[in-house]
């Protein structure tokens, strides 16, 4: 049964739109899941403006999970990584006790690309907040996948469908890809506690009802069984329940004084991205102070 239905929002990250599905007014959080935007469709021509990049910018207390269908996006970072990322990958970056990091359309800006992707951050379970930073790039074999009755699908990270991801992981979750031809049929894993669907693209039927691309099913506990009315792209997230969290702009923490600190480290300059290229830093939001709402 499905509990509620969040709508993606547009929001904008300066050089361009995204859909915004959490946090959500009325449901904050989905499992371990804090925060998930839909990056594009998006044409990006040659040339494009180094603004249309995604600045360098902070995070403390979660890991930050990037996945494309299609395109190439540059990461690097604090801990020194720099690793470019195409569908099929997953970019998963531990921010713990605090990393700064950038996204950028670097294939784009020579030849142009055609972006599309999810950007998710999942909240680490509190004794793991003020861990150290690490950043892990998965391909192949360490993303299990599966073919069956119009279904490719593709486990991302955590345990599901009898599979487990080589992604590391801090709390029980599951996050899933599936390309479904139409007329072809998926289903939830029912193990977790709290679990949701997206439909990115396409259209599917669930308990009766259609539902199109850019919304966000919340489960309720019990079967959960779709079907694609037409070519879908539809992707399956959960897992337990972290605990109480307060976000303000990139931070997740469960002490809203962490947050108060990660504020002040950013505007002294104690966070930095140590690459040299002469990349302006994303300014930290004159309002509101934390602690901002609690997310549970």
């Amino acid at each position: 049964m499905i509990e509620l239905v969040i709508p993606q929002r547009r929001r904008s990250l300066g050089g361009f739109d995204v859909g915004r599905v959490l946090p959500f007014a009325k449901r904050r959080m989905v499992g371990p899941f804090v925060f998930f935007d839909h990056m594009g469709p998006i044409e990006l021509h040659a040339g494009i403006p180094r603004d249309v990049d995604v600045r360098p910018h902070p995070h403390i207390g979660l890991a930050t999970v990037t996945y494309l269908f299609a395109g190439e996006i540059m990461h690097r970072d604090s801990v020194g990584s720099s690793q470019p990322i195409v569908p099929g990958e997953v970019n998963w970056m531990t921010a713990g006790r605090g990393i700064t990091h950038s996204e950028r359309f670097e294939r784009a800006r020579r030849e142009g690309d055609r972006i599309h992707g999810i950007q998710a951050w999942v909240a680490l379970p509190e004794a793991d907040e003020e861990t150290d930073p690490w950043f892990a790039h998965h391909e192949g074999e360490d993303l299990p996948a599966w073919r069956e009755a119009g279904v490719h699908g593709r486990l991302i990270a955590g345990e599901a469908y009898g599979m487990r991801a080589a992604v590391r992981t801090f709390s029980p979750l599951f996050y899933a890809h599936f390309e479904m031809d139409g007329g072809a049929r998926g289903t939830l894993p029912d193990r977790y506690a709290e679990r949701a669907l997206y439909v990115a693209t396409g259209a599917i039927e669930m308990n009766g009802a259609r539902h199109r691309a850019g919304e966000m099913l919340v489960m309720a506990p019990g079967p959960a069984d779709f079907v694609a009315l037409e070519p879908s792209t539809v992707m399956a997230l959960g897992g337990e329940p972290v605990g109480e969290r307060f976000l303000f702009w990139n931070f997740v923490s469960s002490r809203p004084e962490r947050l108060e600190q990660a504020k002040a480290d950013w505007q002294a300059g104690r966070m930095k991205l140590p690459d040299g290229d002469g990349d302006e830093f994303i300014p930290l939001p004159a309002a509101p102070n934390p602690p901002a709402n609690p997310i549970s």
